[in-house]
């Protein structure tokens, strides 16, 4: 009888339904499997596991890359890099990234929104060699041209002080590219709101968002405008004369008949060429730029200096060196009046 009760007690339990108690787990079946893994990673600092390290010349091309970047810092920071990277380059060897790719990708940031951006970007350039600026003055001219009219007072203030040092280190080209004189005259007088009118009269028209009480900005905007006329109407300091005076007889006024240094010396002239945009022209002779100014800008520039020396102070300091300028200049233009 024990062992037939014991049989059945056990089959019953095969089918007992077990009760689950709250705050307790389900006891696992007899044939549970675990199933459960483990897994481990390997974080790299960099994409590549190549055992090289990329050359700078490859860096520079990626920093160059990373100017588009939506984030202030990120352009920042790269231009930071390319300071850092040409600054501790040795000078007689070749730049990692030509100047001829650098400029006109930089050169944009001028008119950046962020001022960090924007000083880092005036860093980059005067870190480069002196030949290379002047050999794309003229497209960084026109951006700088582009922000001085920008509509924010900073990107302006900032543009003059591009061109300031555009002029310290390639005024000639500043001023003899073509639309460099023109184009940037017009500049000024828009920003100063100095306009020529008929019957040698002028009047004040309508400037980029600058308020009649923002006199620093007008101080700066004739200082860099008294630097420019500088640049353009003075005397080149270095002038080589051939052949001047009684030591070289029988060779009498040998420097004019030299050949020119000019690579179109006849340009002047205009043989064969079409009509001719005074704006965007090239004017590389001292003596057309005096000509074209006294056309243009002479009057309205010394009709707007009459009227800023009269309230004095820091306004009336900048017209009297403005002024200064303008005189050293001119002083040997001969005017030519047609009856």
């Amino acid at each position: 009888m024990g062992s037939s009760a014991k049989k059945k007690k056990e089959k019953k339990k095969d089918f007992q339904k077990v009760k689950l108690k709250v705050g307790k787990t389900k006891a696992k079946a007899a044939n549970h499997t675990n199933t459960s893994f483990k897994a481990k990673a390997i974080a790299l600092k960099q994409q590549s596991i190549s055992t090289h390290a990329p050359t700078v010349e490859a860096q520079c091309a990626h920093q160059l890359s990373l100017l588009n970047h939506k984030s202030d810092t990120q352009r920042r920071d790269s231009l930071a890099y390319l300071t850092t990277v040409i600054s501790a380059h040795p000078p007689g060897l070749p730049l990692p990234q030509p100047a001829s790719v650098i400029v006109p990708t930089v050169q944009r940031l001028v008119l950046d929104g962020s001022n960090g951006v924007r000083q880092q970007m005036l860093k980059l350039i005067q870190s480069l060699p002196k030949a290379d600026i002047a050999s794309h003055t003229d497209s960084l001219l026109l951006h700088t041209r582009a922000a001085m009219t920008h509509l924010s007072t900073d990107i302006r203030t900032f543009a003059l002080e591009v061109l300031e040092w555009l002029l310290s280190v390639a005024g000639d080209e500043v001023v003899s590219c073509a639309g460099g004189w023109v184009k940037t005259l017009k500049c000024f007088l828009s920003l100063l709101g100095w306009q020529a009118e008929v019957g040698s009269k002028w009047s004040a028209m309508r400037t980029y968002g600058r308020g009649a009480s923002d006199a620093k900005v007008q101080v700066k905007q004739m200082n860099t405008l008294a630097a420019f006329l500088r640049a353009g109407l003075m005397q080149p300091t270095a002038t080589v004369t051939i052949g001047a005076g009684t030591g070289t007889f029988p060779l009498w006024q040998t420097e004019h008949h030299v050949l020119s240094e000019r690579s179109n010396a006849f340009a002047h002239l205009n043989l064969f060429g079409s009509t001719r945009d005074e704006e965007a022209e090239m004017y590389e002779d001292r003596e057309d730029r005096q000509r074209v100014f006294h056309e243009l800008a002479e009057g309205a520039i010394a009709a707007g200096i009459e009227q800023s020396t009269k309230g004095g102070g820091e306004l009336g300091r900048a017209g009297a060196y403005l002024r200064k300028a303008m005189k050293e200049g001119m002083v040997d233009f001969h005017r030519v009046d047609l009856l």
